[in-house]
């Protein structure tokens, strides 16, 4: 890790705040922090927002601090995620037809061939008219100032509920006329069009939401999104298949678009096996009486031994150079590189290639001796299975702890979605905070907490009632 201070994204090192938090600051400092920390905890707790499933549910830190994000910043943030989603997006589809990335050498064929999610069954099947439908990367800044992009998140983006309803929360502190307003419609707006867009042949397409119900991790944020969508929620129990299509199991009625909020991200087991997802939607799907987002398939542009690559995605699909850079990313399947790099665990972060929600990750600078064996002996046994990255001095934002600011890293996930006219970034985007000091995962799987973002220029322009 760079041997420089990581930036605070709200104050300078004088300590005086950026000109864009001075107002958002000045109004905090006149609050009662404490009482402010229990009125937003009595808020979460009013809607219910949780995380996690069974033992692992718990209520859902919501800070009252809001990220602020330049207009100039969000302008080439937004052109920079875009650009790598169309990129991202083309490839996916390349990879279940044609394969010319493949035969130019992009990507090797083993990488595609080792992938769990290539999606066999699609090959020659209807290609979807929307692959990526929604898109959540990950974006840190580092010590030197410059956003990086950690990972892309096309298979199942998430938070975007914990977006609306902590907006509604911070709008109650700050007041309606020095927040932005409600950013309920510009999500629902955006997902309906993705929903439609996804099923071309019909005007008013039939959506679902498939989950696997309680035992889902967001279980609250899926239930959010079907009231906001006004949609089911279903689970794979909840369908049939009759004449080649899916039906409610009820009343029978005929689903275009299944929006997959599953845990299960794929058709088959590792054993090439159909799972119960793969059995309840293999026919309708191979035969174009169905659509998913994010389509099947779509987890091929999410494998982290792809993201080292999506610079050269980017100049083989779109012929531009990125706009965004990707945190120094490495692979471990080469023996050469594999040797320098495990001689530098202490200062990287391995990740394995098919992880979410933060497990599995190690981070080299924190890390206890046994636990650099420990990745050490991981690689070693199966180096295909990992990559490295750079590890990156996240920038701290401040969060309200014990009735006082103390600083927290951060991370920022913008959404980015399909539309008629191409991909867009929308007005909204998700900030996740550390749960402790000096904690370097910000995973909101590994405890950590959500803050509201404002994108300068919204301020004190209502959308939605809060």
């Amino acid at each position: 890790m760079s041997g420089r201070q990581p930036l605070d994204e709200a104050r300078f090192t004088s300590g005086e705040p950026r000109p864009e938090y001075r107002v958002a600051l000045a109004a905090l400092n006149a609050r009662d922090l404490r009482a402010l920390e229990a009125e937003m905890v009595a808020g979460a707790a009013a809607c219910q927002m949780v995380h996690g499933a069974g033992a692992a549910e718990h209520p859902f830190p919501f800070d009252p601090v809001p990220r602020i994000v330049r207009a100039d910043e969000w302008r080439a943030l937004a052109e920079g995620c875009v650009q790598r989603v169309r990129a991202l997006d083309a490839f996916m589809s390349d990879v279940h037809e044609k394969q010319e990335a493949v035969r130019a050498g992009v990507v090797p064929r083993k990488v595609i061939e080792s992938c769990p999610w290539f999606e066999r069954d699609l090959v020659g099947a209807p290609p979807p008219a929307v692959g990526i439908g929604v898109a959540g990367p990950d974006v840190v800044r580092g010590a030197d100032g410059r956003l990086v992009v950690l990972e892309d998140n096309v298979r199942t983006p998430t938070m975007m509920a914990y977006a609306v309803a902590g907006r509604r929360l911070v709008r109650r502190v700050f007041g309606s006329d020095a927040a932005p307003g409600g950013v309920d419609a510009v999500l629902r707006d955006a997902l309906c069009t993705v929903l439609r867009a996804s099923a071309p042949w019909t005007a008013e397409p039939f959506a679902v939401i498939l989950t696997e119900g309680a035992g889902n991790a967001l279980r609250w944020e899926i239930e959010e999104l079907g009231r906001l969508l006004g949609i089911a929620v279903l689970k794979p129990a909840d369908v049939r298949i009759r004449a080649g299509r899916l039906v409610t199991a009820g009343e029978g009625r005929t689903i275009d678009v299944i929006w997959r909020r599953t845990s299960e991200e794929r058709l088959r087991d590792d054993a090439g096996r159909l799972n119960a997802l793969g059995q309840a939607l293999i026919e309708p799907l191979t035969q174009g009486r169905l659509a998913v987002v994010n389509a099947f398939g779509t987890g091929v542009a999410d494998d982290k031994r792809i993201f080292a690559r999506v610079g050269d995605l980017i100049r083989f699909f779109l012929g531009e150079e990125p706009k965004l850079d990707s945190a120094p990313t490495y692979e471990l399947a080469s023996p050469e590189e594999r040797r320098i790099l495990l001689e530098r665990l202490d200062e990287l972060v391995v990740k394995p290639r098919d992880g979410s929600g933060g497990q599995g990750v190690f981070i080299g600078p924190t890390a206890r001796r046994s636990d650099i064996d420990a990745i050490r002996r991981a690689v070693q046994a199966d180096p295909g299975r990992w990559i490295a990255q750079e590890t990156v001095a996240l920038s701290t934002h401040p969060i309200v702890a014990d009735g006082k600011l103390e600083p927290r890293h951060v991370d920022l996930r913008p959404y980015v979605v399909a539309t008629p006219a191409g991909f867009q970034a929308i007005r909204l985007a998700f900030c996740r905070f550390a749960p402790t000091a000096g904690d370097m995962v910000v995973n909101c799987s590994r405890g950590g907490g959500g803050k509201d973002v404002w994108i300068e220029g919204d301020v004190g322009i209502a959308r939605d009632a809060p």
